[in-house]
């Protein structure tokens, strides 16, 4: 799922310095409606109390550590060097789910009315009781292991030799501040378990820059299946390295899909793989995403699919005559309340969806981005099993 991030990139080995400049203008607006919203949670929280002016300082001292915290957090993901910043990491994304909590239930609660009948002291501990609580619940489901979905996508005239053809969907791993290498082989034993017969790896490996995280998504080298494995970017790729990080992937034994496509035979029947650059891919050479031109000088086949790291691509495959689109980014919302807010900015969130003649999938994300939290929508391994209409 896209979350704020800072710093876009380009080829260079430090690519941020080109594109600082037209992302100070929504970094500035992100950052004022979250400190907007932090003093407005003071003011329900903080104003109408009879604390004494000592506690009520120390409250808002805790609202502005809060308004911090996320920056602090990105900032330390990109300073290698400072010290704890691991640490620092993790405890900044936590308190942005607490933040981010504790905001949707004040505003729930005026909405309602709740203080109105529940009294100023209630209502102020039933929106941290809630917000803490929904917070160590999903702290708790992040750290369970994706489950496996199984996906029957039906194909008209699908031939006998592509009855059952397996493809094993990984999306959105984010490896880097909260999920490291015992999580990447939790999911590589997974996945091979599942025998299929393609792996797809729909964006969002990571965050951070190749070199950081080189340990950590090594174990994606012990992916095994007959007719391949292939990577198409997302939009964190784009904050961390696009170039480099699809030199990782082919280094780790991806076929890397930058708007192109391979050709899969399995007895008589021929299945197209192609692949598209994430639509936020901006002014990287050769990266502008086009469903169309990756399958472009492809031969008949018996079935198109196509890995798209956003589901918003699927307009553009269907009319490219794509079968089947694969995509990911959403984390089908990643935690309650944001899975039902998700849809104002993705007309696909999780799960199969029909698009006139073409199937989409979108996967609630193997990892998850930001808070280390998910409740409402599991973290998934997703096995697409093509069967015939």
């Amino acid at each position: 799922m896209g979350g704020v991030s800072t710093v876009m990139e380009t080829e260079t080995k430090h690519p941020t310095a080109s594109r600082r400049g037209p992302m100070i203008t929504p970094i500035l607006v992100v950052a004022s409606l979250w400190t907007l919203l932090h003093v407005y949670v003071g003011q329900r929280l903080l104003a109408p109390t009879s604390l004494a002016p000592g506690w009520r300082l120390l409250g808002w001292v805790g609202i502005l550590l809060l308004i911090l915290a996320p920056f602090v957090a990105l900032f330390a993901g990109r300073t290698e060097r400072l010290p704890a910043n691991r640490g620092l990491e993790v405890a900044g994304f936590t308190a942005m789910g607490l933040s981010s909590l504790l905001i949707v239930f004040a505003l729930a609660g005026d909405a309602l009315h709740v203080r109105a009948w529940l009294g100023v002291g209630t209502f102020q501990l039933a929106v941290v009781g809630s917000a803490v609580a929904v917070l160590v619940i999903g702290l708790w489901r992040a750290r369970r292991p994706a489950i496996v979905r199984v996906v029957d996508v039906p194909i008209r005239g699908l031939p006998s030799d592509l009855e059952g053809f397996r493809i094993a969907q990984l999306s959105d791993l984010h490896v880097g501040p909260t999920l490291k290498r015992d999580f990447v082989e939790r999911v590589v034993d997974t996945t091979n378990g599942l025998q299929p017969d393609v792996i797809a790896l729909t964006g969002d490996v990571a965050d951070g820059f190749p070199p950081a995280l080189r340990d950590e998504v090594a174990p994606l080298a012990g992916l095994r299946a007959p007719h391949g494995k292939y990577f198409v970017t997302g939009n964190h790729e784009y904050y961390w390295d696009a170039a480099a990080w699809v030199r990782e992937l082919e280094g780790l034994g991806f076929s890397a899909l930058v708007n192109g496509h391979q050709v899969i035979h399995r007895g008589a029947g021929r299945i197209v793989v192609a692949g598209v650059t994430d639509l936020s891919s901006g002014g990287l050479p050769g990266h502008t995403s086009d469903p169309a031109a990756a399958v472009a000088g492809a031969p008949e086949s018996d079935v198109r699919v196509l890995l798209a790291h956003q589901p918003k691509s699927a307009f553009a495959a269907r009319a490219a005559g794509y079968d089947l689109q694969l995509s990911g980014h959403t984390h089908g919302g990643q935690y309650f309340p944001f899975n039902l807010l998700v849809r104002l900015f993705q007309p696909f969130v999780a799960g199969l969806h029909r698009l006139e003649a073409m199937w989409l999938y979108v996967s609630r994300g193997t990892g998850y981005w930001g808070p280390p939290l998910r409740l409402g929508a599991p973290a998934e391994i997703t096995l697409i099993q093509l069967t015939r209409a």
